[in-house]
């Protein structure tokens, strides 16, 4: 209930349409933010929930996506029907981080603040080993984890990827509703990988994209992007605001109402640099 309270107190310090565009992460879609466009708009925002190439209602084959530009393109080309003068807040969780930064690149003047939740935040992309390790989740502790895609034939690299179902719930969603981690098994699709791990950002535009201002959502308990590689991704690119939460890397099914109540005081008091448990 504090959390349903600061959001209504908020709501009269700041328009209450202002436009949240929420990003998924890899073999996720739109569909992963329905808690958080429920609560979000009935306290007057106004959400947008994109389904990048292959994920959710898309019904591209992921071993067909192999380019980050192709993968991205429902969110570039969102932010670039969006008038002049509007400006979003763009929240990412996981690789949509990736997401995130490249609008943040291609369209500054378009963002009020980008928001990362538990998402991948380097400023360039991939583009060196230190990126990777910070980057990509290491899951090799848990064994065989993924089924992978060969758009390209076997013998080349892997195109696409899934965690197996008999893994989604321990790794992805340990502190999730079991009716989430449920309704994300019958959902969650192959990812493409070799589209994602080939995003690179030029770094002529490395002027633009810091206008942009960040906050970062750290998630304790994350069993995927862990908190250590978050720390380390932080650190490189600092954004002006973190805040904790003592969840599992998916917080919008594990802990909706928090999640919420920090993306609305991150939108009210963006650009203030601190740290918030």
């Amino acid at each position: 209930m504090a959390v349903r309270d600061d959001g209504a107190d908020l709501r009269g310090a700041i328009p209450l349409k202002q436009h949240f565009v929420l990003v998924h992460g890899i073999g996720g879609g739109g569909w992963c933010w329905y808690k958080i466009r429920c609560l979000m708009e009935n306290f007057g925002y106004k959400v947008s929930c994109v389904d990048l190439k292959s994920s959710g209602i898309d019904r591209s084959d992921a071993d067909s996506v192999l380019s980050f530009d192709d993968y991205n393109k429902p969110l570039m080309d969102f932010m670039s029907a969006l008038a002049e003068n509007e400006q979003v807040i763009l929240v990412g969780h996981s690789a949509g981080g990736l997401s995130i930064t490249q609008a943040s690149h291609k369209f500054p003047k378009k963002i009020r603040l980008a928001v990362y939740v538990a998402a991948t935040m380097l400023k360039l992309g991939f583009r060196t080993d230190e990126d990777l390790k910070d980057g990509v989740p290491d899951l090799s502790e848990f064994g065989d984890v993924y089924k992978f895609g060969f758009g390209r034939g076997q013998d080349k690299p892997p195109t696409s990827a899934l965690v197996k179902k008999e893994f989604q719930r321990k790794i992805l969603y340990p502190l999730s509703p079991y009716e989430d981690s449920t309704l994300a098994a019958m959902l969650l699709r192959p990812g493409p990988i070799q589209a994602l791990t080939s995003a690179r950002f030029t770094e002529e535009e490395e002027g633009e994209v810091e206008k942009v201002p960040r906050v970062f959502i750290k998630t304790m308990q994350d069993k995927v992007v862990k908190p250590e590689q978050q720390d380390a991704m932080i650190k490189r690119w600092p954004p002006s605001t973190v805040y904790e939460l003592d969840t599992d890397h998916s917080p919008f099914f594990s802990a909706p109402f928090l999640l919420v109540g920090i993306l609305v005081k991150a939108a009210a008091f963006d650009g203030a640099p601190s740290c918030t448990s």
